[in-house]
């Protein structure tokens, strides 16, 4: 809960404790001015943090797509697995064919769970991305 939303229930705490009108209003905004500046801590707090990651995020995307790190790893095995399943794997035997060469059909592989990897990666991005833009993170 925020500070600042308890600022009222202070307010009338302090009208019952200091019955002085001048020493109640410097009170109250003496507890507005703490709850800012802890406002303004978290507030500060979060700022550093998402600088922090727009620099990790900087780093990662200055090396070359093969070298990323484990993201753009992930990435390809989704990228050359998904290319197999719906482009080498069913156009391979057609071009051996092509050529008068018998080949064996080749092995299937899980797409199942390269589209849960997959969607993992883009949809983890795109959630953070959407609570975000609506406030909530």
């Amino acid at each position: 809960m925020s500070l600042l939303a308890l600022l009222p229930l202070v307010g009338q705490i302090v009208d019952k404790i200091i019955p002085d009108p001048q020493a109640a209003t410097d009170a109250k905004l003496k507890a507005l001015e703490m709850a800012q500046r802890g406002e303004l801590a978290a507030l500060d707090a979060d700022v550093r943090l998402a600088v922090g990651q727009l620099e990790v995020n900087k780093a990662e995307a200055s090396t070359d797509a093969f070298r990323g790190g484990w993201r753009p790893a992930c990435g390809w095995v989704c990228a050359f697995g998904l290319a197999y399943s719906f482009v080498l794997r069913p156009l391979l035997p057609w071009v051996a064919g092509l050529f008068g060469a018998q080949v064996q059909p080749l092995p299937p592989i899980d797409t199942d769970t390269l589209m849960v990897l997959l969607t993992g990666m883009l949809g983890l991005g795109g959630l953070r991305t959407f609570e975000r833009v609506k406030g909530k993170a």
